[in-house]
């Protein structure tokens, strides 16, 4: 059998204890995972401690595998090795390490040593791919270390926060309550009886929007609500029903909750909801901070009334945020996920004119504004979540192709896009909306992923090429 070593180090601006905690809390696995890796969390029980275990789906090309991992040699504020039970390596030890440099700064290693199956022939085939594939994944996990202490060490959220989410189990509601866990606060997840609990979760709050029932009780003595929840607009065609759907989940759902909180004894703080770029409508070049008044179409349609049914919330006296959010970006779903496998099959290209103006943000960015608002308390009424970057269809198309290395040459058509997705097509794809974030910027939010190309190289552990 063929040893392996891998080794990486980072020197951090905080205590090896603070760090250690970070690691140790049930959010850190899902943003430690490479989202562009096909990983899922199964089980997770007891923490970190010696005999704990994590049960993982991996993919290794299209066949799903299991992977146990048991902690052993844990050692509090220090150290833990990670020991695969059952899985794909011959062989697999992973031990972290929490080397305090002074009172306010450490060093994070992590060690791999892991041996392939079927040695030794897998590593001549395999070993180089295998060795890359953990230089990316742990470039990954010690950059999303550094910013995620950062982004909890920028925020005045006073102790441990109860956050309720709808919407928990989407792609943000997950993000979201990840790192609301390993900033030491206690997500909830707001959920229909049928729905499954995120696992970074620590409890649940039930309602029905469409039969206007919901736990009030539950929602008391929350600090602050996170209502994401809204049927996705590009999961089909827009027929009338569909229309209706998409409306009504919004609209209904937020009129619900809203009145909810209103009526109860120790309602929350904040109201942070959901909204959408879409309130633009189609404008072109036209610079649109949140000033500017909305547009006209569907989408635009939707989100005025989906702000307003916030109303009662708001006249209760809780202070209410309306986030109106860009194209949410992010390889394991949205739109990104979408695009990815024909651009990867080097069959990307311009949609339509490719002219149209994309306001684009981060997960990460799109989480820390979340959390921006619920901790910045002159912050009210819309805010703008999109980077300081937007592009047109043909610049974001042409930075995706030189990400991924791949050409980019075959374009959409305006024509084929409105025959297959109809009306659709129109509002999601060949509309453009240029979206300044001017009320976060005004406010003092940094932004970590301001500019594409290196916001993609990030999220898809892609480096620069030398020069």
């Amino acid at each position: 059998m063929t040893l392996h070593v891998f080794h990486q180090s980072s020197c951090l601006d905080y205590p090896a204890d603070r760090v250690y905690d970070w690691h140790a809390r049930p959010g850190s696995l899902q943003r430690l995972f490479p989202p562009w890796e096909r990983v899922e969390l199964l089980e997770h029980t007891g923490g970190i401690s010696n005999g704990a275990r994590a049960v993982l789906e991996v993919r290794i090309g299209p066949v799903p595998v299991t992977w146990v991992a048991e902690h052993r040699d844990c050692v509090p504020g220090r150290q833990f090795t990670d020991v695969q039970v059952e899985g794909p390596f011959a062989r697999w030890e992973h031990s972290h390490r929490f080397e305090p440099i002074n009172p306010d700064a450490c060093l994070l290693e992590d060690r791999v040593e892991y041996a392939l199956p079927l040695e030794p022939a897998s590593s001549v085939i395999l070993g180089r791919a295998v060795a890359d594939r953990l230089q990316r994944a742990f470039d990954f996990r010690h950059r999303v270390t550094a910013r995620d202490l950062a982004l909890h060490s920028s925020f005045t959220l006073d102790g441990s926060r109860r956050c309720v989410v709808s919407g928990a189990s989407g792609l943000l509601g997950s993000g979201l309550s990840a790192v609301l866990s390993t900033g030491g606060h206690v997500p909830i997840a707001l959920v229909r009886e049928s729905s499954r609990m995120p696992r970074t979760a620590r409890g649940s709050v039930t309602w029905d929007p469409r039969s206007g029932s919901i736990d009030a009780k539950g929602l008391e003595g929350a600090d602050c609500v996170v209502h994401l929840a809204g049927e996705s607009i590009a999961s089909g065609r827009w027929s009338d029903a569909r229309r209706r759907s998409i409306r009504d989940s919004r609209v209904e759902g937020t009129r619900l909750l809203a009145e909810t909180l209103g009526a109860l004894e120790s309602p929350p703080e904040v109201l942070i909801c959901a909204s959408a770029t879409g309130w633009y409508g189609d404008r072109g070049d036209e610079p649109l901070p949140e000033g500017a008044g909305p547009g006209s179409g569907f989408l635009a349609d939707v989100c005025r009334d989906w702000e307003a049914a916030a109303d009662p919330a708001r006249e209760a006296g809780i202070r209410v945020v309306h986030l109106r959010f860009g194209m949410v970006l992010w390889p394991a779903g949205g739109a990104l996920k979408q695009m990815l496998r024909p651009f990867r099959a080097g069959a990307g290209g311009r949609i339509g004119s490719g002219r149209q103006f994309w306001s684009w943000v981060s997960l990460d960015d799109a989480i820390g504004a979340i959390l921006h608002a619920a901790a910045t308390r002159s912050l009210e009424g819309p805010v703008n979540v999109v980077s300081p970057g937007p592009v047109r269809n043909e610049e974001f198309t042409a930075v995706l192709g030189s990400v991924l290395r791949r050409p980019t040459l075959v374009p959409v058509p305006a024509s084929v896009l409105r025959l297959s997705l109809g009306r659709m097509a129109d509002e999601l794809l060949l509309s453009g909306a240029r979206v300044i974030p001017a009320r976060l910027q005004e406010s003092g939010f940094s932004f970590r992923d301001p500019v594409l190309e290196p916001a993609l190289r990030h999220m898809l552990g892609r480096p620069a090429p030398a020069r």
